[in-house]
């Protein structure tokens, strides 16, 4: 099972429990008495969400976990079909008690009469509706039978696979990247002239602060683009360090722990904080250090969208002299929305040249094939995969060091990106947290459009419409249209960099290839 498709089974439990409880199979079940087998399943699907992202960690680790995910995959799709079956036969109910025709008696007839004519009409009605309902009914109870075997099966396995329920929400196990630090090795960074001269020109500039007396630069893009890489090259260039009075670079990652990043700015200063562990006092003190010196700051990997923790961080930063700089890396565009000052650099994918020079330089220790021209021709082939992420080349020229056999390299090109190793491919958990800190019904929509061909080109009024069609949006207490929900939907993931523009026309929207070989 792929990355996406874990994902895809959590949100289909999902969309089950909702469909359990929705107006229209619990009218069916009202009518034919079926109130407990849906209770039933209702907990049984319960239990089992809580404890599937448990599961999708051990599944490489256990096959009898992997066996269990694929029959629960099976099943929930099984189960979705019976309960639009439900829910279609309970309307078409409705629809045929609204729609069905009353005889009117003919003037002058007497009491008796009309009713001998609306008897035999309404007989015959009701015997062929009656006759149709059996027919239903006994094919839905043999179904409802076997789902209940099955999914107590399901229950019972689950049981004895030692799953642990997840109380915390999302679980980051094997999802976590280690914190970058500001160290970078200049030799093996490649294609990043330009994007780096355009930082620093910005830097430097003294004219481009806010009346705030601070900058605040975001470079956004997606997963394993080299955004952090960026960050560490300005970071470290000459003109740098002689602009500015000092620099401090902070770790920020998913968690937005403010004593914890304001500590590190004091530290990165040379300040005591001794035992303090209370923000006002820290955050004094910073202020104390920051009055009359230009600085720059790094705040490495935001998510947060707060905008109250970034006003509670910043306050300090106001203390520095006109020209102080803070420069502010995120995959999320909400965040540079929030935070930043000057326009976001949007950081690109690289040339296949560059790929292909970090490709070799982690794979052969050098930038080209002269020594091993008999792996030239594949290699190329590999680093055609990583479609311009960095990250990626990397992670496939690291498991291919110190490997010259070409039957290794051939089986790197010709697998499943999901497939490879975790734990020494660095691309994995970096597109995986993406997707993985997406809501519930952002899951939703774009696992729908992960079933798209690779390189597929779409629109973005006609993905909305196919999500409407396929009851993907569901707008709450009826604030937003479904069209307006959609677009918010659509905007919130081409702000996270599930959707691109196309290089053909800004019109129209890509997924990257690397997100397609996860599903």
């Amino acid at each position: 099972m792929s990355i996406i498709g874990e994902a895809i089974l959590s949100v289909s439990v999902e969309m089950l429990i909702e469909k359990l409880v929705s107006a229209l199979v619990v009218q069916f079940g009202c009518e034919e008495q079926i109130q407990a087998d849906l209770k039933k399943w209702e907990k049984i699907l319960m239990e089992i969400h809580a404890v599937l992202e448990n599961a999708e960690e051990k599944q490489s680790m256990k096959r009898s976990v992997k066996i269990w995910l694929d029959d629960l995959k099976n099943l929930a799709y099984d189960v979705e079909d019976i309960l639009d079956e439900f829910a279609t036969e309970a309307l078409r109910r409705k629809l045929l008690l609204e729609t069905q025709p009353q005889p009117r008696p003919e003037a002058g007839t007497s009491k008796l009469q009309k009713l001998r004519k609306i008897i035999p009409s309404c007989c015959n009605s009701f015997n062929q509706r009656s006759f149709k309902y059996k027919r239903f009914n006994s094919a839905m109870a043999s179904q409802i039978e076997e789902f209940n075997t099955r999914l107590q099966d399901i229950a019972t396995r689950k049981q004895h696979l030692g799953l642990e329920e997840n109380f915390g929400g999302r679980s980051r196990k094997g999802s976590q990247r280690p914190p970058a630090t500001s160290l970078v090795n200049e030799a093996k960074v490649f294609g990043r002239e330009q994007d780096k001269e355009a930082i620093v020109s910005l830097l430097i500039d003294d004219d481009s602060s806010t009346s705030n007396g601070f900058a605040v630069i975001p470079i956004t893009g997606m997963a394993g683009v080299g955004k952090t890489t960026l960050a560490q090259l300005v970071y470290n260039d000459d003109r740098i360090e002689s602009h500015f009075g000092f620099k401090a670079w902070v770790s920020v990652s998913e968690d937005f722990d403010i004593i914890n990043i304001t500590e590190t700015i004091l530290c990165s200063i040379g300040a005591e904080t001794g035992n303090i562990n209370d923000l006002n006092l820290l955050q004094v003190k910073l202020k104390q250090k920051l009055s009359e010196v230009k600085y720059l700051l790094v705040l490495d990997d935001i998510w947060n969208e707060n905008p109250n923790y970034w006003a509670t961080l910043s306050q300090p930063f106001e203390a520095g002299l006109r020209g102080s700089k803070i420069i502010v890396t995120t995959r999320n565009r909400g965040v540079s929305s929030m935070v930043g000052t000057l326009p976001a650099h949007q950081l690109k994918e690289l040339s296949n040249e560059a790929c292909l020079c970090i490709f070799t330089q982690h794979s052969l220790g050098r930038t080209d094939f002269n020594m091993h021209p008999h792996l030239k021709e594949i290699g190329e082939k590999i680093v055609k995969r990583c479609d311009g992420l960095p990250l990626a080349a990397k992670s496939l020229g690291g498991l291919l060091h110190g490997k010259y056999d070409i039957n290794e390299w051939e089986n790197v090109l010709n697998s499943k990106m999901w497939a490879l190793p975790e734990e020494k491919c660095d691309i994995i958990p970096a597109l995986k947290v993406s997707y993985y800190y997406l809501s519930s019904h952002l899951k939703r929509c774009f696992a729908y459009c992960s079933l798209f061909p690779k390189g597929y080109e779409f629109e973005m009024e006609n993905i909305i419409l196919l999500w409407m069609a396929e009851g993907l949006l569901q707008p709450e207490n009826n604030v937003k249209k479904m069209e307006e929900l959609g677009r918010d939907y659509f905007c919130e993931l081409k702000s996270r960099s599930f959707f691109e523009e196309s290089k053909s026309s800004r019109s129209v929207f890509v997924m990257h290839d690397l997100i397609h070989d996860l599903t």
